[in-house]
């Protein structure tokens, strides 16, 4: 009995992968690819039940992984106030969405906000907390820069942290003062106790921001991701949040969960006792790695950095942990089993990070372990070559250079800036560097990542060395292949071979072809399938 496939895709160029090529149509059955080949080769998988999709020239990839966002956080800071550049260009256009939120809210509700850039805004600078006092004058309010690391909040939200001006900043931390008095910024650790004394979301409300921002990925042809911090938010219970969701048919994407090791808040002792390890759970949901966070973002200057920035204070950032710390947290994780995933931005975190991945490898050796430097954005040729040496990789984020290439040469000149998040040097050392949005961080869209890895331009056309610039062949392969070679599974989706997931992403237009301004400006998603079922469907143009 010949079998017959569930879906055949034709009619347009289907990627199926670096090696794999371009093939003319593809066949799915039960969830699986089945074939790939010539459109003769698959017309006999064609049957009376067959869903026949025509591609009509549209090209179709393995379904995207960003592998590197945080979709808890997405999803509840998709009801926030958006004070995302192109929503609030001005400080009047961000206050006065505060604003209205207020007019909106209870005396005493919390607003918060996400996604100002003051190197962007008309002012080019932080709001003051006096700002914000004006335009909520009966809430408080927490106002998020972009990046996630540095945070302005109002009088009231500074008093509910317990936070005025004799308190002193933690390590890892700055509470900003002028002339005696609180701007509101508060960067990295010193934002806890404020974040404390924000409500923390229901069970009910976690997996609504999972499906909220699920669905959403999916829409962009992202069939999985991985989530960066899991326990940031509201602590174990994220993990019980996600198993309902799972339970429920409200995961929409697969998902790989990064657990938050922080030691203030971690949720790895937890997660240990009750047996998730890495690799733990099934394609759909699966136990990561560990995050530890040892700075914060260049544009926010608190990235740590070996040389100042530039201005006259000559700050080099926000370091978390000491050395020792940072090398017993690491072990740690490295003997309960767990890969390591950890934020490390500047050259001195990078360093800081090499140094305690390479001496746990060396008291308990595991060639094939993968520790990864989340976002690795100031990397040196030193560090590189011990990357390859001890199997580390980075897992960039490359709509950084796109969305904040102007901010990096802003605050530490050109010649340091450019060369940041070097893709192309990381490709041909073959460390198979992965992409992703960082969401909330940058939206998950991928053609400004597409574009930013083709062109090197950041949005204002600034060329952040060409020389980094890859193929669009190896930037799908950044998004596929090796999103899945950082999960360590490799062996089961990122490509479209047989026997492989059937994750299928269509686009359209052919952008094996197509110029990179028409990727970035004018393409979308028209069908995704996840796991044989299509599970977005654009409107017709």
């Amino acid at each position: 009995m010949s079998v017959h496939a569930d879906i055949v895709l034709r009619n347009g160029p289907i990627w199926c992968g670096r090696e794999d090529g371009v093939k003319e149509a593809l066949a799915i059955w039960q969830g699986r690819v089945l074939a790939t080949g010539s459109d003769g080769e698959i017309a006999p998988l064609i049957g009376p039940r067959t869903q026949v999709i025509d591609l009509a020239g549209r090209l179709a990839t393995p379904g995207l992984n960003d592998s590197h966002l945080h979709l808890i956080s997405l999803g509840l800071t998709m009801d926030w106030v958006d004070s995302k550049p192109d929503a609030a260009p001005t400080l009047d256009a961000l206050l006065g969405a505060i604003a209205a939120r207020a007019a909106q809210t209870k005396p005493g509700e919390w607003i918060l906000s996400r996604g100002y850039d003051q190197t962007k805004l008309d002012t080019g600078r932080h709001p003051f907390r006096e700002e914000l006092d004006r335009a909520a004058p009966n809430n408080p309010v927490m106002l998020v820069r972009t990046c996630g690391h540095i945070a302005i909040c109002n009088s009231a939200a500074l008093a509910l942290g317990g936070i005025d001006e004799s308190s002193v900043a933690p390590q890892g931390g700055l509470i900003e003062q002028q002339n005696g008095r609180l701007t509101g910024l508060l960067a990295e650790n010193a934002r806890a106790p404020v974040q404390a004394a924000i409500p923390q979301p229901s069970e009910a409300e976690l997996v609504a921001a999972i499906e909220r921002a699920g669905r959403y990925l999916l829409s962009l042809g992202i069939t999985s991701c991985m989530d960066a911090a899991v326990g940031q938010k509201a602590g174990f219970a994220e993990i019980a949040a996600y198993h309902r969701a799972k339970r429920e048919g409200r995961l929409p994407v697969r998902t790989w969960l990064t657990l938050l090791g922080d030691e203030s808040r971690t949720i790895v002792p937890q997660c240990h006792a009750a047996g998730l390890i890495s690799g733990t759970g099934d394609d759909m949901l699966m136990i990561g790695a560990v995050k530890l966070f040892l700075d914060g973002s260049a544009g926010g200057r608190t990235a740590w950095m070996t040389q100042p920035y530039l201005g006259e204070d000559q700050t080099t950032g926000v370091w978390m942990l000491d050395d020792a710390e940072c090398e017993r947290l690491v072990l740690d994780a490295h003997v309960k089993g767990y890969q390591l995933a950890c934020h490390a931005i500047g050259d001195a975190a990078i360093e800081q990070l090499i140094t305690a991945y390479e001496k746990a490898l060396k008291a308990h050796p595991d060639p094939d372990r993968r520790h990864r430097i989340e976002h690795c954005g100031f990397s040196t040729p030193q560090q590189h070559e011990r990357m390859v040496a001890a199997g580390i990789y980075p897992c960039p984020q490359q709509v950084f250079i796109h969305d904040f290439g102007d901010a990096y040469v802003k605050v530490l000149g050109a010649e340091r800036a450019k060369p940041s998040y070097p893709l192309r040097t990381w490709f041909d050392l073959g460390l198979k560097p992965a992409t992703g949005s960082d969401a909330p961080v940058c939206d998950p869209d991928p053609f400004p990542n597409f574009h930013a890895m083709l062109t090197r331009r950041t949005w204002r056309g600034t060329v952040m060395d060409a020389g980094q610039c890859v193929s669009i062949e190896e930037a799908l392969q950044a998004y596929t292949e090796y999103g899945a070679f950082s999960q360590k599974q490799e062996t089961v989706k990122g490509r479209l071979a047989p026997g492989f997931l059937a994750d299928v992403a269509v686009f359209s237009r052919d952008l094996l072809t197509a110029d990179p301004e028409a990727i970035w400006k004018d393409t979308r998603c028209d069908l995704t399938i996840l796991d044989g079922r299509i599970v977005h469907e654009a409107e017709p143009n």
